[in-house]
């Protein structure tokens, strides 16, 4: 599996926390390496590789809560493309359907939830380790998760419930300091209650053209884990990296490390062309402009990188069979409907 910029930031982090204390990070590796850290292990990127390098960092530096502070370093930015997608989401509600869809391509671990009366469960959904270290993976993922909050509501969560499995600490001043809500411990599971009026609370820096490019993206990265990353995906995915100002065939084959040659022959195996692909991702994120956003056709056109509206609306018409606005108006029918 490829190392994300999250994991990579985390184990940076983690370093850097250690380095801090008093323990270098050759004594780190080597000690976790033989408390079963595999051997080529540098990054945090194997579920269990992370498990037991963050309890030998606990163990190590004297910290039993390194979780919950090691999460509070990593900032929204670290989630690069599901970061983004974030930020630009309309509220907490599309921000937790995005973790939930997206979450398995981004976090170790991936989060699970539940609605239940009056608001929505999350919990990280943990599969291997100790009681010892599954403490400390959640303390990250909750820590974590509530910097991430704050970067996107720029104030305390007031209303949600934190719970923990695990008995009350004698000293609970971090967490007090970094959830600053109403804290549970012993309970049942360690999860994240939302109430309704949290789910509904807008996201400041809330933009719903942003949110239909970097969904896209999330969608592609998404794809892309469930296919090993072929050769189409990664051109799809660039293609949308690059949207308003797309990237050419020679471009993409520069970022794939290949000649144009060589990628139009890799496409040519998966029986598609460079060019459909190019007319997917614009009709793609055409009809998701105007499903999902109150952009005029004229805006559409320009964000596809069409000098003229009328090239845009040809080739729409191409496309689906409709002009851009009869599209829309349909889409509008059918949810009165």
């Amino acid at each position: 599996m490829n190392e994300t910029r999250l994991q990579r930031d985390v184990f940076t982090h983690l370093l850097s926390m250690a380095e801090s204390a008093g323990v270098s990070s050759e004594q780190l590796l080597s000690q976790s390496r033989l408390n079963g850290m595999s051997n080529s292990a540098n990054t945090i990127v194997e579920s269990i590789d992370a498990v037991v390098l963050l309890e030998t960092a606990a163990e190590l530096m004297g910290d039993p809560r390194i979780g919950l502070r090691l999460g509070q370093k990593v900032g929204i930015n670290s989630y690069d493309t599901y970061g983004f997608a974030s930020m630009s989401c309309a509220n907490m509600r599309d921000s937790c359907k995005l973790l939930l869809r997206y979450g398995k391509v981004f976090f170790k671990p991936h989060w699970e939830s539940q609605y239940c009366d009056g608001g929505l469960l999350l919990w990280p959904h943990l599969t291997m380790g100790t009681p010892k270290q599954q403490r400390i993976i959640t303390e990250l993922a909750f820590s974590a998760w509530s910097n991430v909050g704050m970067s996107l509501y720029r104030s305390p969560l007031e209303g949600i419930e934190i719970q923990f499995t695990f008995p009350q600490p004698a000293n609970t001043a971090l967490y007090d300091s970094i959830f600053r809500t109403k804290i549970i411990f012993g309970a049942q599971r360690s999860q994240i209650f939302l109430p309704d009026h949290i789910l509904d609370l807008p996201v400041k820096t809330a933009n719903k053209s942003d949110h239909v490019l970097f969904n896209q993206q999330c969608e592609g990265m998404l794809r892309s884990f469930n296919d090993d990353e072929r050769t189409t995906t990664e051109v799809r995915r660039l293609l949308l990296q690059s949207a308003g100002n797309f990237l050419d065939i020679s471009q993409i084959a520069g970022h794939l490390n290949m000649s144009e040659r060589t990628l139009r022959r890799k496409l040519k195996t998966e029986s598609v062309s460079f060019r459909a692909l190019f007319e997917e991702v614009r009709d793609l994120l055409a009809t998701e402009y105007l499903t999902k956003t109150d952009l005029t056709v004229a805006h559409i056109a320009h964000l596809l990188s069409y000098s003229e509206t009328v090239n845009f609306r040809r080739a729409f018409v191409r496309w689906n069979g409709i002009t851009p606005s009869e599209y829309r108006q349909r889409q509008a029918d059918q949810v009165k409907a």
